[in-house]
C-alpha cells in the first residue's frame, strides 16, 4: 500500500523576509526563499518542454498573490505579472530547500 503524499496544512507568504513557509501534515516545515521558488518556475514558459528541470536564477521578484488550485497545487503570481507555474504540492516538498530534504536544488 502506498503511504499517502504530504499535503500542507499551512501556507504562509512572510513578506518582509521575502519567503513562502509552508507546513505539511507530517509537521515538516519548508521555508522557500521567493528566488528559488522563482528560479524553479514549473510553466512551459520558463522551463520548455524538456523532461529535465532546470534552475533559471532569476533575483528580485516579488510574490504579488498565491492561490489554491484545485486540492493540488499552489499558483504563484510575481510582481512582474508572471502567473503561469503551477506549483503541486509533490513538486513543492521535493523542492524543499532544507538540509533534512537535502539543501537547494539547483
Amino acid at each position: 500500500m502506498d503511504t499517502p503524499f504530504p499535503e500542507p496544512v499551512e501556507v504562509r507568504h512572510e513578506k518582509a523576509a521575502r519567503r513562502l513557509v509552508v507546513t505539511w501534515d507530517d509537521s515538516h516545515v519548508s521555508t522557500y526563499p521567493l528566488d528559488y521558488l522563482r528560479s524553479w518556475c514549473p510553466c512551459a514558459m520558463c522551463q520548455g518542454h524538456s523532461a529535465v528541470s532546470r534552475y533559471l536564477d532569476l533575483a528580485g521578484n516579488e510574490l504579488q498573490s498565491l492561490d489554491g488550485i484545485g486540492n493540488y497545487a499552489l499558483g504563484l503570481t510575481w510582481q512582474d505579472g508572471h502567473s503561469t507555474g503551477i506549483y503541486s504540492f509533490r513538486l513543492l516538498r521535493g523542492l524543499c530547500p532544507c538540509e533534512d530534504c537535502g539543501g537547494e536544488k539547483r
